[in-house]
């Protein structure tokens, strides 16, 4: 018996070992040695044997990154030794200046050795690991004191529980090491464009919610943000002697720690400007927020005879990136009616010229973003643009006068008048009418992307005709629209009129996931469509489920589930969807056989196939139970290939994703490959 759990707890502990390996190997050398799919079994291995055998389990298991339960506030974490910030430099002769002070204070005319980094703009960080396991995860707070947030930081994944042993030397008995948490572009975007379809309200800036994500009493919300960290500074360290910066970055890397890449040692201050000129270059195409660049005395020695002041280091200063910001006034505030009814409170400012673009409208989010910055009508605002593409308000800058009111959200929708719902505790409001004229406009686009019924033609100059002219109001008018009443409207010939008659009417025809998606039910996209239609097979059968039934299906839960019941219990939404019924012609989704071998696996297409229109294909690998996403990440599974791919085969291939052609595409569809 004896014999038996030591063979459990070794196979155990070799789990750990190669799923931390796998880890260090994906996130910090960029250098996957097995798939996903083998990751998910070890994984799935390891959870099953700590939980039939509890006494395995450790703290830094790679099964323990959500575990905790929510915390009802953060106890406080003193620093060892403060987190200082940082003294900045303007232009390149305070560069100058700086290193001109340096010298001076080390009495030497020799070129001192830098380390220049990457400045990011994310949420100061420390993290603490006792013989090499993390103990404790801190904000920089005010420098001494942090908030101890260790359960949310656990759940950033190139964030180590365990640090990895180095080839060479040993892990210290204690290291404290400084970083930066942030949110990557890409995972900003996406889920801004999740939040938005979801109706809910969109972040401001990668930075806001990455801040956010970490200050979570729950930490499962925190796991669902796509956070990282790069670490970049040393806290007090025992049991390894580091000599220098680029000796400290080396030897975390080493220890499994995520540093930046793009640091690098410069030997004298015209390097470090060079450096500074370079990443100026390539910020955009950073996939992440930075402000700036550091620049820091390499040698540690020399570091410590330079010393500090106040809480400044003398060695170290941040050559900020020039500012894309530009001060003008917001002249009126408006609330624009999206899709699924959420309106948006947008600042109407005073046209000024910011990176190259006429600004002149700017998204305030939400009241309780307006009423944090107490944004009035007639306020001069500072504005910036976010990763240089987003226009959004820093500050108020000077208040008008006279001071205009607190802005409020309408009790009726500005548009159609109807009620307008703000449900407590969330942040959204929204008008409850489908056929809310400004709605209508986006919900006939979304109606008719390629998602849904994809109706060809009806773009968003002559969607706008047929809501401003009253030719639509509702949906199913779309299907009694005339040669003639679409001929008489702007640039539109009786050619061009019966194209989009006859796409219309082709339209008629779909599948019942592409109905479901078109309605634009809030939390509703393609793929909660596709497992709704597999589940109740026709729309009536939808629109009659109870919340209870809908937690039955697939991926859904209480809060997609309660939105679902609500639309429909929306007299005027029935009775739109009633209407539709008996206009389409809908399909019920065909269960493919072998459809379980795709569940879950996601592809990413790209160029032109030859036997079928991407949009069949993407039915297809639906139908099969995969999904279909826009751009590849390391999550992708399979990118398929046709003719004149475009930049997403050569990622997949960085990547190391499998790439399907068009015979491939088949085969795995039919199980055969």
């Amino acid at each position: 018996m004896a014999d038996h759990s030591h063979k459990l707890a070794a196979e155990a502990e070799k789990l750990r070992d190669q799923l931390n390996r796998a880890n260090y190997r994906y996130y910090i050398l960029d250098d996957p040695e097995i798939s996903d799919a083998e990751y998910d079994k070890l994984l799935r291995r390891l959870e099953a044997l700590e939980r039939e055998h509890p006494e395995l389990a450790t703290s830094d298991s790679p099964t323990q990154r959500v575990g905790a339960a929510p915390s009802e506030k953060f106890g406080v974490v003193v620093h060892r030794r403060p987190m200082m910030s940082l003294g900045n430099a303007m232009d390149a002769e305070e560069m100058r200046e700086f290193d001109k002070r340096v010298k001076r204070l080390l009495k030497s005319d020799a070129e001192i050795e830098y380390v220049a980094e990457v400045k990011l703009d994310g949420l100061g960080i420390e993290l603490v690991y006792d013989d090499g396991r993390l103990t404790v995860g801190s904000t920089r707070g005010d420098g001494i004191n942090g908030e101890d947030v260790t359960q949310n930081i656990r759940t950033i994944k190139s964030v180590p529980l365990r640090l990895q042993h180095p080839e060479r030397g040993k892990i210290p008995r204690l290291l404290e090491v400084r970083g930066e948490v942030i949110i990557p572009r890409s995972g900003f975007v996406k889920m801004n464009q999740e939040r938005e379809e979801a109706g809910e309200p969109m972040f401001a800036n990668p930075r806001n919610a990455a801040a956010g994500a970490l200050r979570q009493l729950d930490p499962k919300i925190t796991a669902s943000r796509p956070l990282d960290a790069f670490l970049y500074a040393p806290g007090v360290i025992e049991g390894v002697n580091f000599k220098s910066q680029w000796d400290f970055l080396q030897g975390i890397k080493a220890l499994g720690l995520r540093v930046n890449p793009l640091s690098r040692v410069c030997n004298g201050i015209d390097a470090v400007l060079e450096y500074w000129n370079e990443i100026t270059e390539k910020r955009h195409a950073l996939d992440y927020e930075a402000d700036g660049v550091v620049a820091k005395v390499n040698s540690y020695a020399l570091q410590e005879q330079l010393g500090e002041v106040s809480r400044s280091p003398r060695w170290a200063i941040a050559y900020k990136f020039k500012a894309q910001q530009a001060e003008t006034v917001v002249e009126k505030i408006d609330v624009q009616v999206g899709r699924i009814g959420s309106l948006t409170p947008v600042g109407k400012l005073r046209p000024v010229q910011l990176a190259g673009v006429t600004i002149s409208n700017t998204s305030l989010h939400n009241l309780d973003e307006i009423r944090r910055k107490d944004i009035r009508e007639r306020d001069t605002v500072l504005i910036e643009r976010a990763g240089d593409v987003i226009p959004y308000v820093i500050r108020v800058t000077k208040e008008g006068h006279p001071r205009a009111k607190p802005f409020e959200m309408p009790d009726k929708c500005p548009v159609c008048h109807a009620a307008i719902v703000h449900e407590e505790g969330e942040v959204g409001y929204f008008c409850v009418n489908a056929n809310c004229p400004a709605r209508m406009r986006e919900s006939i686009r979304h109606f008719a992307s390629k998602g849904c019924l994809d109706i060809e033609g009806l773009g968003d100059k002559l969607v706008g005709q047929l809501v401003e002219q009253g030719l639509v109001k509702e949906l199913d008018d779309l299907f009694h629209l005339t040669k003639q009443q679409l001929a008489g409207l702007d640039r539109m010939a009786d050619k061009s009129a019966q194209n989009v008659l006859d796409a219309i009417q082709k339209a008629r025809k779909t599948q019942l996931d592409r109905f479901i998606n078109g309605l634009g039910i809030r939390h509703v996209g393609e793929h909660t469509a596709r497992q709704l239609a597999l589940k109740f097979k026709t729309m009536d059968a939808l629109a009659d489920a109870s919340e209870d039934d809908l937690l039955g299906v697939r991926d859904i839960g209480n809060e997609v589930a309660h939105s679902i019941r609500e639309y429909f219990d929306e007299p005027r939404n029935l009775k739109a969807v009633k209407r539709l019924i008996k206009i389409l012609e809908v399909e019920a989704p065909a269960e493919v056989e072998g459809r379980g071998a795709l569940r879950d696996k996601t592809f990413v297409l790209t160029g032109t196939l030859e036997s079928m229109t991407r949009e069949e294909a993407e039915r297809k690998i639906m139908a099969a139970g995969g999904r279909v996403t826009s751009s590849v990440s390391r999550k992708t599974d399979f990118v398929v290939a046709g003719a004149e791919p475009g930049s997403k085969l050569k990622k997949a291939q960085d990547l190391g994703v499998r790439v399907l052609d068009e015979k491939g595409l088949v085969q795995v569809l039919a199980g055969t490959n």
